[in-house]
C-alpha cells in the first residue's frame, strides 16, 4: 500500500488534558489535631492547540495518526499543595489551514505563521477544602473533583496558500512551467494525471518573491467530481491571481485553446456556485504553451485575438525553451506587488473556541419534562455535577447548596414538582439522577448548613469544670448509699455506670480534690 506524502484533508480527533482533583485535607501537629484545612487544589488539563509553521506543507502527520491527547493536571496534596498543570499539545499545521466542525461549521482559518487556535480547552482542576473554606465553612470535609477537558472531533483541510495558481487541462504542461520557473521538481510524463497533489514553486521576479501553485487534474465536470480537481479546486481560492496553461500542440479531436479556456472556467464558475468562493474578481493570465512546436506557435497566432478580445493579458510561452517565461514571470509579480500592497499585514492571533451556552442567551439553565423526569440543562449546573464526589454526604450538601442558589430548585418548584419526582443533570451519556427533596440538608448528622462541617468547633473533651461536677455528684451518689444500707433499705436514684473517665489519671495532668500530690 502506498504511503501518501500529500495529504490535504484528515479527521482529527482530539482529547484535552483533565484537571486534577482538589484533595481535603486537615492541618495536624503536636496540640493541633485539628489547625484547619489545609488541602491544595488540582491542576488544570492541558489544552489542545493548533500552530501554524511555516515549515509544514501536509497534514500527513494526523493521516497516519488522528488521535491526539494532552496530559492531565495533577491532583493537589496537603499543606495547601497544589496539583501541576498538564502540559498542552500543540500540533503545527501548515499555513492556509480550515478547521470544519464534524458537521461542516468553519471554525477556524489558520492564514500567518505563529497563528494559534485552542480547538479543545483542558478541564479546569477541582478547588481543595482549603479554597473551600470560608467563614460559615470553616472546615470543609470533601473537595471538588477536577473537570474532563474538551474531547471532539473536527476536519483539518488545507488550502495551499499561494500568490499564482495555474489551471489547465492534464498535460498542458503546468508541471514543467512550474519547474523551468522555479527550482520545483514535479514529477513530469506525457500521460494525463502525471501530477496527483499540488506543486509549489517560489518565483523571483525583480524585488518581487511569490510561490506559484499548479492544480492538477482539471477536467469537464471536475466541480461535480470528475477526475482530480473536485479534491484540489480549494487550492485556488487563495491565489491573488490564476493563470490559464493552455496546450497548444494537442492533438486530441475537439480540443483547441478557446475551447479549453472555456470549459476550465465554466469549471471554476460552478465551483464558486456550489462552495461560495467567488473566483471571478481574480486576475486572469493566459499562458499558451508549447509554442516551441511549429504547429503550437501557427496556433497561439490564430487565437490571440480573440483571447485579447476578452480582456485577457496573452503570453506566447515554452517550457522546454524558455521562451517567454521571464515576460510571464513579471506580469506575474506585478499582480502580487499590486494585492500585497493594497493587504493590511496579518497579525499573529490566538483564536480560543467556546462551547456555545446550552441554555440560551440570558438564562443559565433550562428545565424540561420528558417521561415523567426533569431535565436541567446548562453549563453551570453540568460543571458542577462533573465537580461532586457524590460519595461524599457534604459534596452532596455543597451542590445542592450551589443548585439551589442558582434558582433550580424554586424554577422545579414553580413547574409543578413534587418531592420525590426524578431530576436529571449533566450529559445524555453521563448524567447523574436525584430525588427532588426540596431543602434539605444533605449530612445532617454533623452538619448545620449543607456543606458545612461543625466538627472543627466541637470537642468531646470534658473541662475541669464538668469532671468536678460529675465527681461532686458520685460522691453525693456513693455518700447516700452507704447512709441506706446502714438503714437497711436502697438509695433513691440511680447514678449512671463507673466511667473510667470519672477515675483520675495521673497521665492527663488533671488532678482532683482530693488527690494527695
Amino acid at each position: 500500500m502506498a504511503v501518501p506524502s500529500f495529504v490535504d484533508k484528515v479527521t482529527l480527533h482530539v482529547s484535552a488534558g483533565s484537571g486534577g482533583d482538589g484533595v481535603a485535607s486537615v492541618h495536624r501537629e503536636k496540640f493541633k489535631p485539628l489547625g484547619g484545612p489545609d488541602g491544595g487544589n488540582g491542576g488544570h488539563g492541558g489544552d489542545v492547540i493548533l500552530r501554524v509553521a511555516a515549515d509544514v506543507t501536509t497534514l500527513v502527520d494526523y493521516h497516519h495518526e488522528p488521535h491526539r491527547k494532552a496530559t492531565n493536571g495533577a491532583p493537589g496534596a496537603g499543606s495547601n499543595r497544589s496539583g501541576s498543570n498538564g502540559e498542552d499539545l500543540v500540533l503545527r499545521v501548515p499555513e492556509g489551514t480550515v478547521v470544519r466542525s464534524e458537521d461542516g461549521e468553519v471554525l477556524a482559518d489558520l492564514v500567518g505563521p505563529g497563528t494559534e487556535l485552542v480547538i479543545a480547552a483542558g478541564g479546569r482542576g477541582g478547588l481543595g477544602n482549603a479554597a473551600l473554606a470560608s467563614s460559615k465553612r470553616k472546615a470543609p470535609g470533601f473537595a471538588l473533583k477536577g473537570e474532563p477537558g474538551d474531547e471532539l472531533t473536527f476536519t483539518l483541510e488545507l488550502k495551499v496558500v499561494a500568490d499564482i495558481g495555474l489551471v489547465g487541462f492534464p498535460s498542458a504542461g503546468k508541471s514543467s512551467l512550474i519547474a523551468a520557473l522555479s527550482r520545483a521538481r514535479p514529477k513530469i510524463a506525457d500521460y494525463p494525471f502525471t501530477t496527483l497533489v499540488p506543486n509549489l514553486g517560489v518565483v523571483s521576479a525583480g524585488s518581487t518573491t511569490f510561490t506559484v501553485a499548479d492544480v492538477p487534474g482539471l477536467i469537464e465536470g471536475a466541480s461535480e467530481g470528475r477526475g482530480l480537481g473536485h479534491d484540489f479546486l480549494r487550492h485556488v481560492e487563495r491565489c491573488a491571481a490564476l493563470v490559464h496553461v493552455i496546450d497548444c500542440a494537442t492533438v486530441d479531436p475537439g480540443r483547441d485553446p478557446l475551447t479549453d479556456l472555456d470549459i476550465i472556467e465554466a469549471e471554476l464558475t460552478k465551483y464558486a456556485e456550489s462552495t461560495g468562493s467567488d473566483l471571478s474578481d481574480r486576475p486572469r493570465l493566459v499562458a499558451l504553451n508549447k509554442t516551441d512546436v511549429p504547429d503550437a506557435k501557427e496556433i497561439a497566432g490564430f487565437v490571440r485575438a480573440d483571447l485579447e478580445a476578452r480582456g485577457l493579458e496573452v503570453f506566447d510561452v515554452s517550457a522546454a525553451s524558455h521562451a517567454g517565461l521571464r515576460e510571464l514571470s513579471f506580469a506575474m509579480a506585478e499582480i502580487v506587488a499590486s494585492r500585497r500592497a493594497a493587504t493590511p499585514v496579518a497579525e499573529v492571533t490566538r483564536i480560543v473556541l467556546r462551547p456555545k451556552a446550552e441554555a440560551g442567551v440570558g438564562r443559565e439553565f433550562t428545565i424540561t419534562q420528558r417521561d415523567g423526569q426533569w431535565v436541567v440543562r446548562g453549563d453551570k449546573p453540568k460543571r458542577w455535577v462533573r465537580q461532586t464526589d457524590f460519595s461524599n454526604d457534604e459534596a452532596v450538601g455543597f451542590l445542592a447548596d450551589r443548585l439551589n442558589r442558582l434558582g433550580v430548585e424554586d424554577e422545579l418548584l414553580k413547574l409543578g414538582a413534587k418531592a420525590g419526582d426524578d431530576v436529571i443533570i449533566g450529559d445524555e451519556n453521563d448524567a447523574v439522577m436525584f430525588d427532588f427533596d426540596p431543602q434539605i440538608p444533605a449530612g445532617a448528622e454533623v452538619l448545620g448548613r449543607r456543606g458545612e462541617d461543625l466538627r472543627i468547633d466541637q470537642s468531646d473533651r470534658r473541662t475541669n469544670v464538668q469532671r468536678r461536677e460529675e465527681l461532686a455528684a458520685r460522691r453525693a451518689y456513693e455518700a447516700e448509699k452507704r447512709e441506706a444500707r446502714a438503714e437497711g433499705r436502697e438509695p433513691g436514684w440511680d447514678f449512671p455506670e463507673d466511667d473510667p473517665s470519672l477515675i483520675d489519671d495521673p497521665a492527663d495532668g488533671e488532678l482532683d480534690d482530693e488527690d494527695p500530690r
